[in-house]
C-alpha cells in the first residue's frame, strides 16, 4: 500500500516534517512493508520557508533585521534549489511572536524589518520573491516594508515620517522616485489565506487590529489610516487597492506589497504545494493523510488539510484528517472531501500534556487509521 503523508504543522509543537515522520512511524508499525513518502507542508504563515527550503533543497539564510518596534534582531529565509527565488515569512521579521504580550500595540509597529529581508533577497540575487502574510503584529498597510526598499512617505511639512500604523494619517505624497530599482526586476507573489479587503468591517483593523492590542477606538483610528492611505495610493499611484480580497492581510501588507512593489497575491497553500510537487505525489497514492494542530470552521478558508482534500478530490484519491483538537463545525468539513477527520488525543487532557505527547498520540492515531484501513 502506498501511503503520501502531507501535514502541515502542528503550531508550537511539532514541525511539518515531524508531524510526517510521526504519521510514517504510525503507519509502519501496523503495515511494515508500506510505502510512505513524506511531503511537509504549509499555508503561508509560519513554517513556509522551512517546508520550501526543505522541498527544493534550498538554504536558510539568517541576517540582521529590525522587529515591529525597530528594535534590531536575527530574522531569516530561506533561498530555493533555484538560487533565484526567496521564501520570506513576514512574521519572522515583523511577527506578532516578536513582542511580549505588554508590548503589543499596532498603533506603534512596522513591517519595516519584512522590507529589509526583500532587500537582503535581492542582494543575494533573488529575483522571484514569495512572501508569506501570516501572523502580524502590525497595521502599517506596508509602508514600513516600502520605507527599507527606499519609497518616502511624505507629511504637509515636506518631512518623511516614522512608518507606523498611527503614522499613516499624517501622510500627504507617497515618494517612489528613490524605491529599490531592482524591484521592477522582480516577480514577488505574496501568499496570503484570508480574503479581507484593506478597510471596513472585515477589513485589516477592526478584524484582527484586537488580536495585536488594540482597542476599539484605536481600530476606528487605524481603519481610518487604511482608509486615508489606500486614497493616496489610487490618487498618486493609480492603483485601488482598498476592495481587493487579500489586501487587508498582515495589517494591510497585501495592499502594500501590491501598491509598492508590484505584487500578486495567490493562497498560500496553492504556492506552497506547487513548489512541493505535491500533486504528482497524489497520482502515485492509494491514501493521503494530513493534518495540521486544529480543524475548525476556519480550516476551510484556504488552511493545509482542505487544499489537500480538494486537490486530493481531483484524483478520487481517499484523505483522511488528523488534528491536536476538534473544533467547531468541524464536520462541514466532511463535504469537501476528506474520508474521515479524527483528533489525536487519546483521552482528556490539557495542552501540556497534549504537547508532551504529541509524538506518541499522532504515530498511534496514524496506527489506528491503517488498521481501519486494512490491507485492502
Amino acid at each position: 500500500m502506498r501511503f503520501l503523508v502531507a501535514p502541515d504543522s502542528f503550531k508550537d509543537c511539532l514541525s511539518a516534517r515531524e508531524v510526517g515522520d510521526c504519521i510514517r512511524r504510525g503507519i509502519l508499525t501496523e503495515i511494515p512493508d508500506a510505502e510512505v513518502r513524506i511531503i511537509p507542508l504549509a499555508d503561508g504563515g509560519e513554517g513556509t520557508a522551512e517546508v520550501l527550503v526543505e522541498a527544493t533543497g534550498g538554504v536558510i539564510k539568517e541576517v540582521e533585521v529590525h522587529d515591529p518596534l525597530m528594535r534590531l534582531n536575527s530574522a531569516s529565509y530561506g533561498i530555493l534549489g533555484d538560487r533565484t527565488t526567496a521564501v520570506i515569512e513576514m512574521a519572522a521579521a515583523s511577527g506578532i511572536e516578536r513582542l511580549k504580550p505588554a508590548e503589543r500595540n499596532p498603533w506603534h509597529t512596522t513591517t519595516f524589518g519584512t522590507g529589509e529581508l526583500i532587500k537582503h533577497a535581492l542582494d543575494e540575487g533573488c529575483r522571484r520573491i514569495i512572501i508569506g502574510l501570516g501572523g502580524s503584529a502590525t497595521n502599517d498597510g506596508g509602508i514600513g516594508m516600502a520605507s527599507a526598499l527606499g519609497i518616502m512617505f511624505i507629511d504637509k511639512y515636506g518631512k518623511g515620517i516614522y512608518p507606523l500604523g498611527g503614522e499613516i494619517g499624517k501622510i500627504v505624497e507617497i515618494n517612489t522616485a528613490h524605491a529599490d530599482k531592482r524591484l521592477k526586476e522582480c516577480e514577488i507573489i505574496a501568499a496570503c489565506d484570508v480574503d479581507n479587503q484593506l478597510t471596513g468591517p472585515k477589513g485589516a483593523s477592526m478584524v484582527y487590529g484586537p488580536q495585536k492590542g488594540a482597542d476599539p477606538v484605536m481600530c476606528e483610528n487605524l481603519d481610518k489610516n487604511l482608509h486615508h492611505l489606500a486614497e493616496l495610493i489610487h490618487k498618486q499611484l493609480g492603483q485601488d487597492v482598498e476592495q481587493i480580497p487579500g489586501a487587508g492581510a498582515a495589517g494591510g501588507l497585501g495592499a502594500g506589497l501590491i501598491a509598492f512593489t508590484g505584487a500578486n497575491l495567490s493562497p498560500g497553500f496553492d504556492i506552497v504545494s506547487k513548489e512541493a510537487g505535491l500533486e504528482r505525489e497524489m497520482v502515485w497514492a492509494d491514501f493521503i493523510i494530513t493534518g495540521e494542530g486544529k480543524i475548525d470552521s476556519q480550516t476551510k478558508n484556504g488552511k493545509t488539510p482542505i487544499g489537500v482534500a480538494r486537490l486530493a478530490a481531483k484524483y478520487k484519491k481517499p484523505v483522511i484528517a488528523i488534528a491536536g483538537t476538534l473544533g467547531e463545525e468541524y464536520t462541514d468539513l466532511y463535504g469537501s472531501g476528506f474520508r474521515a477527520i479524527m483528533s489525536v488525543l487519546d483521552r482528556p487532557m490539557d495542552l501540556k500534556e497534549a504537547i508532551a505527547r504529541a509524538p506518541e498520540l499522532i504515530g498511534n492515531t496514524a496506527r489506528d487509521i491503517v488498521r481501519l484501513i486494512g490491507r485492502s
